[in-house]
């Protein structure tokens, strides 16, 4: 991959990262995001955060649905992202509230639901490293939420991935924003 641009040594490690993660029998994964929805909620950086952005799944990323709920319970907001391209913005939800069709497929609150602005976000991912570098979409709609968030106050950007979707490194470009933790099913990464 030493001839390609940066642009396009993403793209092909998000393919592979992708047809690995698709790989993963459907149960499998269901079963595996209970795991990280668990993992993540007894991390002490989590407890207590007010509020916590999270994201709608979609194909066969890590389902944050079960950790959502579970900061619910313990008295904690959840907002879900709301694409506004090239932005993301964050709007309070519940479980049962009425979602919208937003874009890339994507399942969001709509526009009457409050906006908020987290303190910590709950971010999807195609491929992570372990010094905390993410390859996301390719669309930069996370890295630019936590720049943006960060300017207010500092941001806890929380990966939940699967442990197929670690790679060696993650290539970096100077709009990549690193995450603070990232969890599996086989445990919680803290980068160095």
């Amino acid at each position: 991959m030493t001839d390609l641009s940066p642009a396009e040594t993403k793209q092909a490690l998000r393919t592979e990262a992708f047809a690995r993660r698709e790989a993963l029998e459907r149960d499998w994964r269901r079963d595996a995001s209970r795991t990280i929805a668990r993992l993540a909620l007894d991390a002490a950086d989590l407890k207590g955060v007010q509020p916590v952005g999270g994201y709608w799944p979609i194909r066969s990323e890590v389902d944050p649905r079960p950790l959502m709920e579970a900061l619910l319970e313990r008295g904690q907001t959840v907002a879900l992202s709301q694409i506004r391209h090239p932005h993301l913005s964050w709007r309070e939800w519940r479980p049962g509230d009425v979602l919208v069709h937003g874009g890339f497929g994507v399942s969001e609150p709509g526009p009457d639901a409050p906006e908020v602005f987290p303190r910590a976000l709950l971010v999807p991912l195609a491929a992570f490293d372990r010094r905390g570098g993410r390859l996301g979409y390719g669309k930069g709609h996370f890295d630019r939420s936590i720049a943006e968030l960060s300017s207010h106050g500092p941001v806890l950007a929380i990966g939940l991935a699967y442990s197929v979707q670690e790679i060696e490194e993650v290539p970096r470009e100077p709009h990549d924003r690193l995450l603070d933790l990232i969890v599996t099913e086989a445990g919680i990464i803290r980068p160095q």
